[in-house]
């Protein structure tokens, strides 16, 4: 997101190609065992001398740990880079040596069922949490296209899984916020078809004028409406959607909410504010529970 100019975000990648390169060869020679070993040491590298890295992550684990010492600041500091890079190396490592290699499943089998059960097609409400797209992988079992809404950054030097198969098909289609009135046409087509709309519930991108301020960590903090008003136009719920690790090579999703929105619910973001307000305290009881799983690397309360 921009703010007179200025970037507050980024979607570019964390280290350099060949930083990103030199993991995906360990994980051709020793697996994602090889990796994470190699990983502790260069975690510890960025939290003690790369300044930016306090930066990024300061203005969360403030908030989640407001009582925590400069000292403990820095443990959590370096679980939460270790858990970004866990991330990133699984994600390879799904596309490098198989899906199989790491496992996602549902929290309880009611999951699942809550999914199958939608008649129709849904938006899935995702967050910067856990391994999205390990996840994605436990959307096959429903049978149905899935649309992301996803702007793809020239500075993104880390492959997405489909990407380390040569010829390997993208398993999702893409639609970019910026292109023609910001992928609203596709997006409501898809919905209209029933099928999957994956939109990123906790990062405003770009000038979104219908983004809401609700409280998140104990002070307010702009979240995307765009989504429940599509839902609302379109007759289709959302779902929230969370997936975490739960141990070296596995993961879990959980479904911990699904919203039916009313038919002209308004064109005032303020009609939707219920709604976001729901996915914050939703996003927050997450973090309290996972609190090193939650990868926005960005001021998100800074007005």
């Amino acid at each position: 997101m921009k703010t007179d100019g200025q970037e507050k975000w980024t979607s570019r990648s964390v280290g350099s190609k060949y930083q990103h390169s030199f993991f995906y060869l360990m994980i051709k020679i020793g697996g994602r065992r090889l990796a994470y070993l190699i990983l502790y040491f260069v975690a510890a590298y960025y939290v003690l001398f790369v300044p930016s890295v306090k930066k990024k992550t300061d203005p969360y684990l403030s908030k989640r740990f407001p009582s925590a010492g400069r000292l403990w600041r820095c443990c959590h500091r370096y679980r939460m880079v270790l858990q970004l890079g866990k991330t990133l190396i699984d994600r390879a490592v799904v596309g490098i040596l198989g899906p199989e290699a790491i496992t996602a499943g549902f929290h309880t089998d009611d999951d699942i069922k809550k999914l199958q059960n939608l008649d129709s097609g849904f938006i899935l409400m995702v967050s910067h949490v856990g391994c999205w797209q390990v996840a994605m992988s436990a959307l096959n079992l429903l049978e149905k296209p899935v649309n992301l809404l996803m702007h793809l950054d020239q500075g993104d030097v880390d492959k997405h899984y489909y990407e380390h198969r040569q010829g390997s098909r993208r398993p999702f289609n893409i639609i970019d916020p910026q292109g023609f009135l910001g992928g609203g046409i596709e997006m409501l087509t898809a919905l209209k078809n029933d099928e999957i709309l994956c939109v990123m519930g906790d990062r405003v991108f770009g000038n979104d004028t219908t983004s809401v301020a609700v409280d998140f960590l104990g002070k307010k903090a702009p979240f995307p409406a765009s989504a429940y008003k599509m839902a609302s136009l379109a007759q289709k719920p959302v779902v929230f959607f969370y997936s975490y690790k739960t141990g070296p090579a596995s993961y879990e999703i959980k479904i911990a909410d699904i919203l039916r929105i009313p038919p002209k619910t308004g064109r005032s973001r303020n009609g939707f504010i219920p709604y976001v307000e729901a996915f914050s305290a939703s996003l927050e009881a997450f973090v309290e529970e996972h609190p090193f799983q939650f990868f926005n690397f960005y001021d998100m309360w800074e007005s």
